[in-house]
């Protein structure tokens, strides 16, 4: 799987873990010059609380265009040291 946006490469793995639909790729599968911290939080009532990042390619910026789940429930443990992808991030086979 691959996780595109605005021509760049996201994140490429072969180890997604597919959770509502949404491919979550390992945290060492990101190309990590193209993300940064936000201060957006949320919270699901079985993952527990996301953290996002946002996505910044050729200076254009996505806002908390992905998240993951520093310490999810245990019902999501599968999803721990994962991100997901949104707001106009392709994700593709």
């Amino acid at each position: 799987m691959k996780a595109t946006w605005n021509g760049a490469v996201l994140a490429e793995s072969d180890l997604t873990v597919v959770v509502e639909g949404n491919h979550y790729f390992p945290d060492d599968s990101l190309v990590r010059g193209h993300f940064e911290p936000s201060d957006k939080q949320t919270t699901c009532f079985w993952k527990g609380v996301a953290s996002y990042y946002d996505v910044v390619v050729d200076g254009q910026r996505n806002a908390a265009a992905a998240w993951y789940y520093p310490a999810p429930k245990s019902a999501a443990q599968q999803i721990e040291g994962h991100v997901a992808f949104w707001r106009g991030v392709q994700v593709s086979s």
